[in-house]
Parts: structure tokens; C-alpha cells; sequence
């Protein structure tokens, strides 16, 4: 195909999205401004500007704007935000409906919907006169399909007459809708969005997969007036009962999109099997397999490039990723959107019209784990986290900013394949369809040498050690695991010439002194350890512009406050373990300061057997007593949950200290108590005892429960402990084979 580019062609743009849904569930809605806070935070509009964007899809939504009426509107939120956004050099692409039906008195299914909504966006008009850009419904067939298919969201429709109705009605909408607005801005531009897949098939389901495939085009074929008695879908449209006359009006009244907006997830490429047997449960119904694509097929798709392509041929308008993201760990969030990107700027070489990449969820979403049907509070961060009293940027902000500009992109981890293109992504067994893999072409350079620069963890004998190696591992983050002989971190001669040897971009330090009682008398090996270690490896770091991670603990506290303790108590270590990490703390925040410093404690995972709950699941299951401590109180964290947030923390290059535990404060005896119940053991075989009865040598708080005013990120203890249970079930709480016992729980 001729290459359209030219020296005049301006180049890819980078744009950003706020999720903003505002989702009816029965008579409950559901509103993520609500729930990330940019309801009430105008400072927010400075920190989408400062990531180089330039344009973004904002919300003037219907249902928050005017729920009982034009007349009865409250203008005020958008009047402060949208001239704000002009001010800061943004475009808005304003959305009037995300995922929502309306208010309360309309529907999808509405007859004067579509009317109502025209209304709507008419007064938008008139005020917003020189608004040059709308999207007057966020994906219409996406949102028709869960309203009226899947009875997902309101009016929870199970069939497809209702399916085909609110996604005429949606269309219809977005027509009449943009005919209002241009009698008040004849230039304005129409960005129609929705989800772009595409399923793949044994040829046992290639019927289905046919169809879902003509399908996913129906929403912008209305709007083109594509749909007639000559279109794929015809008869299948046709018999849902509708009027013939309801698609022809389309055909009467086109609308086709200025730029076509297309939103694409790991979830959008699917592949249907009739062998259900062969895959998890819960992908299965109706006799066979619905699963994404990267979870079944050996050989991964392409990705978005041949979509992009197949729509540039179905339409010839300008396109644009509306969409762009992944719910994954921070280095996959890294490489969904490098992908993306880079694609895009692939397909522009091929001739497509690609105008931008949108970085969607600037401030993350909620809850879209169960499709917004419950407030569950699962968050997937963006370029934003707002679990910090004020949004924190990521790292993905960072290479937003890197892409918006031009420049060299600069974080190691891009450098790794996503996991949607790794071995071990599967759910099932692969299925093989002879597909020649396609190499993915990156804009990454690596260092000169050709290496993938690694991340050193010390402590290769010590349980978080091993916990960072496996989970590396398992995010394919390069990673070197050291010894004390291959590393000793408090000798300067022997860190370098490891750092000369790995040229790491990060060290984390697991290693040091963890013996609390034995520390008394053994002061100068726990100072060497715990102490001079990490400021050896601070300084080593600090001039290499190496990013280095340790750990401290909760015991550098007295226990004396009562409440959890934060980031910024003082500290008053009762014992030498606890002074020799405080001493570590000050340190490090003397020799670098960009080093980040997690105090954490009360470890348990599923990987280390002599941890307390694990030692106290085993005396329980065979029938012992357990005593545990009930007049101490602390915060328990789960190991994989603690690993996993701390590798974010440094691919985002924080720093400074941060406390890391599920957020729970709870005597040792409690959280025995609390582990018995959902094992299904007998709690009462739980024996609280004085800590002074314990045997401890060296002098321990009674309190350090600990929370942090810089963002909770661990999630509940509650569902640690379940996913912990579950890790224990053909282990410690595996039936017995002497007795035949029946499985616990």
C-alpha cells in the first residue's frame, strides 16, 4: 500500500482519557468520578496537561449534568473544567454518555431517547460554543450488548431484540445528537468510539465467530448508513422483529464518524472452542469456550495493527485508539501501551490515517473486574494512582510524557516481552492453529553491550530473596539473584564489582540481620548487616544511578502511640534489631535520598514454611493447641502481595519510606483465630498468652500496627488470607492420608 506519510503529515498524537462511566445497575448507579475523586480535584486538569497531551475525552455527562432536566440543569462542574482545559492547550473531546443509559426517567430502550438525549447535547452546544469535538455515546454496540444481551446494566435485557433496540436508539442518539450541536458549531467533529476485537474459531464454531465478527461493526455501519438489505446482517436484524424503516433511516440520515475511535483490550480478541472440556468453567457456556485469545492460542495474534487496518479498509476515515490499557503489573502496563504505539505509528506507514494513541484511565478505574455491577473497590492504577492522598504519577506517566515529546525511551523494563506474549500465559492447553508468529518491532534500545539490564536481589538464602526471584521471574523482570559470596553488601570493593559485572538498573535488598532475639548479643554483626549494608549499597547507588530498594521494620517503633503508626512518627527502637534499622533509615536518607525504604512486617506467605500462620495452620490441623501472643498488635503482609507492589513502587522510581502491610491492626492470636475460621479448623484450639510468656530476649513493642499516609496499596488482610488459604489447601491443609479425612473447608 502507498506510504500517505509525507513531510507535511503531522506526527502521532498522544491523547488521554478520564474513565468517567456512570453505569445504572437496577436503580443504583455506579460513578468512577466519584470513586477516583476528579469530581471534587480541579488540579487534576494541570497534571493531565503536564503529561504532554493533546487532547483528552472529558465528560459532560447527561446523567450528572441534567438528571431531572435541561431546565433544572447544574452547569457549574463543567463550566470551571472545560475553559480550564482550553487555558492549558487541551482539546476536549467531550463524552455526554459513558456506559450510562441516562437518567432515571429514560432508557436505552426509551422510545425518545435518542430525542432527549439530542436535547442534551444541544444545551452543551449553546454553552460550549466553541467545543469543536464529541463522543454524544461512548461505544454503543459495547454498551447495547451488556444493557440488552447480557443483562449486565440497565435495562438488563436478556435478548436480542432489546440488544438491537438500545443500540438503535444509542445510534439514532448520537445522530440527532450531533445535528443539534452543529446548528450551534457547523465544524464540529463527531469521535465515535467502541471496542474493537475479533474471535477466532475451531471451524466447528466458525458459524459464531463469523457472526460475532459482522457483529462488532454494526454500530459504526449505522452511523456510515451501511445497513441495508445487501448487509451481512440483514436477516438476522430483521428478525429481532424491528421495523425494517429503523435501519433504513440510518441510510436516510447518515452521520459517519469524523474519527473513528477505536478502544482495544487484552479481552477484545477472543477465541471460541466446542472442546469446553479443555478449559476453565468459568470461560464456558451454551456447550463451548469464550476466552481470550492470549490465555489459548500458542501462537499470539498481531494485536491491534491488523484491526486498525481491517477498519481503515471498511471505512477509509481517520482512525484513532481511544482506548488504551491493560489491568496487569506496571512494567505490562509499560509494553501494552509501547505496543500500541508502536503499531499505530506502523500502520501510518502502511497508509492508515492514524491520528492518536488515547492513554485511557489517566486516574485509573474501579471495580471493572465484575464490570461495575458492585463496589468491590479493586483499582486498577494509570498514569495516576489515586490511592495517595493526591494523585501519584506512575511510571506510565512517564513514558507518556517520553512519547508526547519525542524522546528516548529510558525505563529498562520495556525491554521484556508483556505477558500476553510470554510462555506460561495459558489457561488451558495451547491450541495450535498454525499461525506463523509475527515479530513485535519495538522503539526500545538496549544498552550498548546488547544486554537486558537486570535488577540484583541480595538475600538468595532468605525468604523475600527468594519471593522477589520468583516473581520476577513470573513478570519477566531480568533479575540476578546474589548471594553474600557473589555480593557482600557491606564491602564497598566487593558491591562494585558486582554493579561493573550485572550493570543493574536497580538493586533490591532483601538480605541483613533477621534474627530479633539473637541481635542482643550479637551487636556488631546485626549493625554490619542492617546498618552499614544498605548505606554501602546507598552510596554505590547513588553515584552509579542505580535505583536501589530496602527494607526496614515496624519494630524501629515503641509501641507507645497506640494507633497505627505512619510514615512520618520518629522512630524509638526498643531492641538492637530495631536500632540497627532505624540507624539504616537514617542513613539512607543522608546518602540518597531517591532510595526507597519500605518498612513492612509480620510476614506469611505460601512459600516459606515456618512462618507463623503457616506453623499455626499445621499444629491446628493435627489437632494441638497454638499459642500466640495476645497483647501484641501488628500488621500482618502477605509476601506476594507485598513483592508485587513493591516491584511497581521501583519500576515508578519512588522514594523515601513507605509502609507496605495489608492494613489490618490485629493481635498475633487474633490473626490465628481469623486464619483457623476460614480454613475450616477449630479456632478454639487457639490459645491467647501474654507475649512476656513467649520467651522473647529482646524487648518487643506492644503496638506497631502500622497504615500510611502515602497510599494504601496492599489489598485487605481479609483477602490476603484468603488467597493464602487457598495456597495452603494441598499442602498443610491437604486431607490426611492416614485417616481419609475429607478436604477442609
Amino acid at each position: 500500500m502507498k506510504n500517505i506519510l509525507n513531510e507535511e503529515t503531522p506526527p502521532l498524537e498522544l491523547w488521554g482519557g478520564l474513565e468517567c462511566t456512570v453505569n445504572r445497575v437496577l436503580d443504583e448507579y455506579f460513578s468512577q468520578m466519584e470513586r477516583n475523586g476528579h469530581a471534587t480535584r480541579t488540579a487534576d486538569l494541570e497534571r493531565f496537561a503536564s503529561l504532554g497531551i493533546r487532547a483528552i475525552r472529558y465528560p459532560v455527562l447527561w446523567e450528572r449534568t441534567a438528571p431531572n432536566g435541561i431546565a433544572d440543569a447544574d452547569w457549574s462542574w463543567p463550566d470551571e473544567r472545560l475553559p480550564e482545559l482550553q487555558r492549558l492547550g487541551v482539546t476536549p473531546i467531550v463524552g455526554l454518555v459513558h456506559h450510562g443509559s441516562g437518567p432515571q426517567h429514560t432508557s436505552l430502550v426509551d422510545p425518545d431517547f435518542a430525542v432527549k438525549l439530542a436535547e442534551f447535547a444541544g444545551a452543551v452546544a449553546q454553552r460550549y460554543p466553541w467545543v469543536e469535538y464529541y463522543t454524544p455515546v461512548n461505544e454503543p454496540l459495547t454498551t447495547a450488548r451488556f444493557s440488552g444481551l447480557y443483562g449486565v446494566w440497565y435495562p438488563h435485557g436478556r435478548d436480542e431484540r432489546t440488544f438491537i433496540q438500545a443500540l438503535i436508539n444509542q445510534c439514532r442518539a448520537v445522530v440527532l445528537s450531533m445535528r443539534e450541536i452543529r446548528k450551534i458549531n457547523p465544524s464540529a467533529k463527531l469521535v465515535q468510539t467502541d471496542d474493537l476485537g475479533k474471535s477466532y474459531s475451531t471451524p466447528e464454531m466458525s458459524s459464531l465467530a463469523n457472526f460475532y465478527n459482522e457483529r462488532r461493526w454494526l454500530g459504526w455501519d449505522l452511523l456510515c448508513g451501511k445497513v441495508g438489505p445487501g448487509h451481512a446482517l440483514w436477516q438476522y436484524l430483521i428478525d429481532t422483529g424491528i421495523d425494517a424503516s429503523k435501519f433504513l433511516w440510518f441510510a436516510e440520515n447518515t452521520c459517519p464518524p469524523d474519527i473513528i475511535g477505536v478502544n482495544y483490550y487484552i479481552t477484545s480478541e477472543r477465541w471460541l472452542d466446542h472442546r469446553a472440556e479443555r478449559f476453565p468453567e468459568r470461560f464456558c457456556s451454551g456447550g463451548f469456550a469464550d476466552i481470550e485469545t492470549a490465555r489459548a492460542l500458542a501462537t499470539p495474534t498481531e494485536g491491534i495493527g491488523p484491526l486498525l487496518q481491517e477498519v481503515w479498509e471498511r471505512y477509509r476515515l481517520p482512525l484513532a485508539v481511544t482506548e488504551a490499557h491493560i489491568d496487569a503489573n506496571r512494567e505490562d502496563q509499560l509494553r501494552w501501551l509501547l505496543e500500541i504505539w508502536d503499531a499505530c505509528k506502523e500502520v501510518r506507514q502502511n497508509g492508515v490515517d492514524m491520528r492518536a494513541v488515547t492513554v485511557w484511565a489517566l486516574l485509573g478505574s474501579y471495580d471493572w473486574n465484575c464490570l461495575v455491577t458492585e463496589c468491590r473497590g479493586y483499582y486498577e492504577s494509570g498514569p495516576y494512582d489515586v490511592r495517595s492522598p493526591e494523585p501519584r504519577p506512575t511510571a506510565v506517566a512517564t513514558l507518556m510524557r517520553e512519547l508526547a515529546g519525542g524522546s528516548e525511551l529510558s525505563h529498562p523494563v520495556l525491554q521484556g516481552l508483556g505477558w500476553w506474549r510470554r510462555p506460561g500465559r495459558f489457561f488451558c492447553d495451547p491450541v495450535d492453529i498454525a499461525a506463523t508468529p509475527t515479530p513485535i518491532r519495538s522503539s526500545v534500545k538496549k544498552k550498548e553491550h546488547g544486554l537486558v539490564q537486570p535488577i540484583l536481589i541480595t538475600g538468595a538464602t532468605g525468604t523475600l530473596g527468594s519471593a522477589f526471584a520468583r516473581i520476577c521471574e513470573q513478570r519477566n523482570l531480568a533479575f540476578r539473584l546474589l548471594s553474600r559470596q557473589e555480593m557482600d553488601i557491606a564491602d564497598s570493593q566487593s558491591v562494585e564489582k558486582a554493579i561493573a559485572k550485572y550493570q543493574p538498573w536497580a538493586i533490591i535488598n532483601t538480605g541483613g540481620y533477621v534474627r530479633v532475639d539473637e541481635a542482643e548479643n550479637d551487636v556488631d554483626r546485626c549493625m554490619r548487616e542492617n546498618a552499614l549494608g544498605p548505606e554501602v549499597l546507598a552510596r554505590a547507588c547513588a553515584t552509579g544511578g542505580i535505583q536501589l530498594l530496602t527494607f526496614s521494620s515496624d519494630l524501629v517503633f515503641d509501641g507507645l502511640k497506640g494507633k497505627p503508626y505512619v510514615e512520618s512518627d520518629p522512630v524509638a527502637p526498643l531492641n538492637v534489631y530495631g536500632r540497627s534499622k532505624a540507624d539504616a533509615e537514617r542513613r539512607l536518607q543522608d546518602m540518597y535520598p531517591d532510595a526507597l525504604m519500605v518498612r513492612t512486617s509480620s510476614f506469611f506467605g505460601p512459600w516459606d514454611n515456618f512462618n507463623f500462620l503457616t506453623q499455626a495452620l499445621r499444629t491446628l490441623k493435627a489437632g494441638e493447641q497454638f499459642k500466640a501472643a495476645g497483647d501484641i498488635t501488628i500488621s500482618p503482609t502477605y509476601v506476594p502481595d507485598l513483592v508485587h507492589t513493591c516491584l511497581d513502587l521501583l519500576i515508578d522510581k519512588e522514594s523515601g519510606i513507605w509502609h507496605l502491610t495489608n492494613d489490618r491492626e490485629i493481635t498475633w492470636a487474633e490473626l490465628a483465630v481469623k486464619a483457623a475460621e476460614m480454613a475450616g479448623l477449630d479456632p478454639k484450639r487457639v490459645v491467647p498468652v501474654s507475649g512476656n510468656d513467649i520467651g522473647y530476649i529482646a524487648a518487643r513493642p506492644a503496638y506497631t500496627a502500622m497504615t500510611s499516609e502515602r497510599g494504601n496499596l496492599l489489598p485487605s488482610l481479609e483477602d490476603a488470607l484468603s488467597r493464602f488459604i487457598d495456597s495452603q489447601r494441598e499442602t498443610v491443609l491437604a486431607p490426611s492420608k492416614e485417616t481419609g479425612e475429607e478436604a477442609v473447608g
